[in-house]
């Protein structure tokens, strides 16, 4: 019986090191004749095998378990023999009993390590994928807002789902699989030689049928592997974008269903022709498998049954060898394909490493500086902004979406901006749309660097400080509010997660959100829902503002951030934050006349440049 081995789906273009020509099998595994490069690189097998350092000594169990259980099952065949050399001719009842016990304890051991094997080896495999998911959640959470404005939301997703789960096969089962067959190759073959080394010649003689069929399928099912992975992270993209609700309401209110319909269908149809062009690759490699291990039966039983003929060995020597054959062509099959299986679950790793590879934008410096309280003071000086795109994958993966030569080349956001902001201020950006103030109500908290110039906070240049300390001394809310699919408490415990229940009424209260979350059927405990969408904008704005309040920043940054409330609301709203601003630094970005009178100072912002500032008074 021949053990098939999992062929499925494969990958394109490969960026490992240019040739590598070593001999032996790792050779073979390396090496694409046919496209002249290298189909896994050393590199990247090596940057795997650090992940499962930590697990050595589990692995050395795996081993040991796999070993002796390989050794077990080679006792089968040789009781075959007996069977028919001695049991049968002698009439031997006692030696007949022996045998059926030792068939049956062959299998009930042999299962038992297996369970161990097993064990040990989904530890290993879901510890490395652990910290593989771990890794790339905490370096993703690390890139700058950059990176997520030109990464579709369905890209990150299909990275976490699909690949990882890929990664998970090639270390619970591709790995093992290896190991496995490799050791029951060795002795299979070792014991096959002391019994008859003709018989052994003939059986290997169909090796290269094995062999020649898996250099050029393996490239193709790398092919498909890729194909498959990158419309399928198209398919979740497309249902991440139309199935939110920010989605079907635009397709509702567009009428654009049956269209999204058919952009579905068009990626699903890809989906779908990528697994049967995979499927029927696999079965017509399977089926030469199959044929090369038919022939070497078949010599078997030919010259093996010329032999008994002769009088060179007995009958229970070509039995023995046919069981044989089993556990010789089966491992032989599976390491046939280790050029398929091993490479193209190795695409997994290497479409997660594109992720780890990113470089990190915006991080601290060694030495960066604690912020215990600022004062607040702020100063731009000869400031310099574009939103260019992120660094470009390393390796790529032609990801239009992430690659620098791919994405339009934008005009200055920023340009030669300079202003100071003294502590305790209240500033006012005003200037049409585009003009550049959310960018400055970015730059200020450091999502983004200046590209030139640098922005000062008690003398400190940003990047100095350390980024957790400086995102406690200031509190954002953004024209869009976002709030998680969570209760009303979970969203305003975000700010501040030891918060008492009387704190969060009190900074409800002076939001003017506390008499309708009040008024709720499960007052605080009420779901908001998808992004807050069961709340009015009003209310989902005011319930933001709450929750800046409750984190009690140092510095305030509201961006449009009465936008959608009502005259009435508008006006609590700014009678709430007026105490609220007094000895902080404030920096509102607003059109409204009540808004701009407050203010101490009026930056008039025009196509990123700074073209006039003063109080109300001063500009008219």
């Amino acid at each position: 019986m021949m053990l098939a081995a999992s062929c499925s789906g494969t990958e394109a273009k490969c960026r490992g090191e240019p040739m590598m020509h070593g001999g032996g099998w790792w050779s073979y595994l390396s090496y694409d004749e046919s496209k002249g490069r290298a189909l896994v690189d050393r590199n990247l097998i090596r940057r795997v095998w650090n992940y499962g350092r930590p697990y050595l000594g589990k692995i050395g169990i795996i081993l040991i378990a796999i070993t002796i259980s390989s050794l077990i099952e080679l006792i089968p065949p040789l009781l075959y023999r007996d069977l028919f050399d001695n049991v049968l001719p002698n009439s031997d009842y006692t030696r007949l009993n022996w045998l059926g016990f030792g068939m049956l304890a062959v299998p009930l051991i042999s299962n038992l390590i297996g369970v161990v094997e097993r064990y040990f080896s989904a530890q290993v495999g879901e510890g490395i994928i652990f910290d593989l998911r771990q890794g790339m959640y905490e370096h993703l959470q690390r890139m700058s807002l950059r990176f997520f404005t030109h990464t579709r939301s369905g890209e990150i997703i299909s990275r976490f789902n699909n690949d990882v789960v890929g990664a998970q096969s090639a270390i619970t089962s591709t790995v093992p699989s290896i190991v496995t067959n490799s050791v029951t190759l060795v002795t299979t073959l070792a014991v096959m030689l002391s019994i008859e080394w003709r018989l052994t010649l003939m059986s290997i003689a169909v090796l290269p049928l094995f062999l020649l069929p898996a250099r050029r399928v393996g490239t193709i099912f790398r092919d498909i592997r890729r194909e498959a992975m990158e419309n399928n992270a198209e398919m979740s993209s497309i249902v991440s974008e139309s199935l939110s609700i920010n989605g079907a309401l635009l397709s509702k209110s567009f009428g654009r269903a049956k269209q999204d319909r058919e952009r579905y269908r068009n990626s699903n149809e890809k989906v779908r022709d990528i697994g049967v062009r995979r499927a029927l690759v696999g079965r017509w490699f399977f089926m030469g498998l199959g044929i090369a291990s038919t022939i070497g039966m078949v010599l078997i039983y030919w010259g093996g049954g010329y032999m008994v003929l002769e009088g060179t060995i007995t009958a229970g020597t070509v039995v023995a060898f046919v069981a044989y054959l089993g556990r010789l062509y089966g491992p032989i099959s599976s390491l046939s394909n280790v050029q398929i299986e091993f490479a193209t679950s190795m695409v997994s790793f290497e479409r997660v490493f594109e992720y780890l590879d990113q470089e990190i934008e915006i991080q601290d410096k060694p030495d960066a500086i604690q912020l215990s309280a600022a004062e607040g003071h702020i100063q731009f000086q000869d400031v310099d902004f574009q939103y260019s795109p992120p660094p470009t994958m390393a390796p790529s993966n032609g990801d239009t979406e992430l690659s620098e030569d791919l994405q339009p080349t934008r005009r200055q956001a920023i340009e030669g901006l300079s202003f100071e902001i003294l502590p305790g201020q209240l500033v006012a950006l005003v200037g049409p749309s585009g003009a550049g103030k959310t960018t400055i109500s970015y730059l200020l908290p450091r999502l983004y660097d200046p590209s030139q110039g640098r922005i000062l906070l008690d003398g400190h240049d940003l990047r100095d400080l350390d980024l957790n300390t400086l995102a406690s001394q200031i509190g954002m809310v953004t024209q869009e509010s976002y709030l998680f699919h969570d209760t009303v408490r979970a969203n305003l415990l975000y700010a501040k997660p030891n918060a008492s229940q009387a704190e969060l009424e009190q900074a409800a209260q002076a939001a003017n959100i506390h008499d309708f979350i009040a008024g709720l059927e499960k007052g605080y405990d009420t779901m908001v829902g998808e992004r807050g969408y069961r709340l009015s904008g009003g209310e989902k704005q005011r319930l933001a503002i709450a929750r800046v309040i409750l984190k009690d920043p140092r510095i305030l940054v509201l961006d449009e951030a009465t936008s959608h409330l009502d005259s009435q609301s508008e006006a609590l709203i700014q009678a709430a934050l007026e105490p609220l601003m007094q000895g902080r630094t404030s920096i509102v970005i607003a059109h409204r006349l009540s808004t701009i009178l407050a203010a101490d100072n009026i930056l008039v912002m025009e196509q990123g440049r700074l073209v006039e500032q003063g109080r109300h008074d001063e500009l008219l």
